[in-house]
């Protein structure tokens, strides 16, 4: 009875919710849910096949990959909003209809994720420094996963990155992916002894922990399977995005899905949220990148190296942007240097001080990306952007196109 009442009111604050605020209305809704109902999650988790999709970057791009690869046999539940903290995840649980669930879970409460849905595989992509004010500490948030990941049957993990072999480790099995670690400035130090490591080819320390042996590789342009057998990705730019599609494709055929069915279809994922979107707006085709921590901002500047787009960045340092912005000095933003580069959002003289000490011109200042379009040139653009300035840059280009 106290379960069919919260949905009921959890149900009536996400519509009005919906009708009012024009929000998605599953956090709202899970927020009631948990207040009515408190176990209702875990009781709701039992009837489903529960995968977690967790790191400090990439998380929306492989959990959609992932829940289209899984698509190829039924098409699973997820959260496409990106609610990945306790509210929006109890709510996709709580209205998934299919027996699957691909949940997106903030890293800071993956422990929390695998006690309260009891999942059959976590994928775990990378972990790094996030905004100074939410996860500036790494070592103690790989403590706390290797304690949860305790109670895992299942974890497809990057061999690359030493925190997530050393939290994988606890596990009953793993699957070793090759996917990179293009920032490896947060683990330089061995997880298990607080040695230096060996950043070799193959990272170690004398201590004994080493990079295990991948079952999956990646080649140029291609995902390579235990077996030898190579699948081509080109879809979305960069070699995060190839090492995304790894991860997801190497957890679909731990699932049961062809890899080459699977391969097919998280090929598919063109859009995520937002991210990767082509916008024509005016004389101008805007490309929208986002870029919230140092790590990500080195994978975004690596997907537009090379090209001779303009370059548009919107910096904020409000809300879950976080306010301290001294993390721009551990970015290397030398790879724009001889591009038109213009800048804008809250936070932008921060970033045109930076720019300017990298050796990067920049052409502009503006207040926001409106503005700023009106001074570069037609053709395309390249727009980098913070958390907030990433959602105001989608909604107003959204409303001029």
């Amino acid at each position: 009875m106290r379960l069919t009442a919260a949905l009921a009111l959890g149900r009536l604050a996400a519509w009005l919710s919906r009708a009012v605020l024009g929000r998605s209305g599953g956090v709202i809704g899970g927020r009631v849910l948990a207040a009515v109902a408190p176990d209702a999650t875990s009781r709701l988790a039992r009837h489903h096949r529960v995968v977690l999709v967790s790191g400090t970057n990439g998380k929306s791009t492989s959990t959609a990959m992932l829940a289209a690869a899984l698509g190829v046999q039924r098409r699973p539940a997820t959260n496409a909003d990106g609610a990945n903290t306790p509210a929006g995840l109890c709510w996709t649980v709580a209205t998934a209809s299919a027996p699957d669930v691909v949940l997106e879970v903030d890293e800071a409460w993956l422990p929390w994720a695998v006690r309260t849905f009891d999942p059959v595989a976590v994928v775990l992509l990378n972990l790094a420094r996030d905004q100074l004010h939410r996860n500036p500490e790494v070592s103690r948030l790989a403590q706390r996963w290797r304690d949860a990941l305790s109670a895992v049957p299942l974890v497809v993990a990057n061999a690359d990155d030493p925190w997530v072999v050393w939290a994988a480790g606890t596990a009953e099995r793993q699957v070793w992916v090759a996917a990179g670690q293009e920032w490896d400035e947060d683990s330089l130090m061995c997880p298990a002894c607080g040695d230096l490591l060996d950043r070799g080819a193959a990272w170690s320390c004398r201590c004994g922990t080493a990079r295990p042996t991948p079952d999956w590789v990646l080649r140029p342009g291609a995902i390579v399977a235990p077996n030898g057998d190579a699948v081509r990705y080109a879809t979305l730019p960069g070699n995060s995005n190839l090492a995304n599609a790894a991860m997801a494709l190497a957890a679909a055929v731990e699932l049961g899905i062809p890899p080459v069915a699977a391969g097919r279809s998280l090929a598919g994922v063109r859009v995520v949220a937002g991210r990767y979107a082509t916008t024509r707006v005016g004389n101008h085709e805007i490309r929208l990148v986002l870029a919230k921590n140092p790590a990500s901002w080195r994978s975004a500047l690596d997907m537009i190296g090379g090209d001779s787009a303009a370059v548009l960045l919107a910096f904020n340092a409000e809300g879950a942007d976080g306010r301290d912005t001294s993390w721009l000095y551990d970015v290397d933003f030398s790879v724009l240097r001889g591009r038109s580069v213009v800048v804008c959002g809250s936070r932008a003289t921060d970033l045109a001080v930076r720019l300017e000490m990298a050796g990067v011109e920049v052409a502009g200042q503006y207040a926001d990306e409106r503005t700023a379009l009106h001074a570069i040139r037609p053709g395309t653009v390249d727009l980098l952007a913070t958390y907030t300035a990433f959602q105001h840059a989608r909604r107003a280009l959204t409303r001029a196109a």
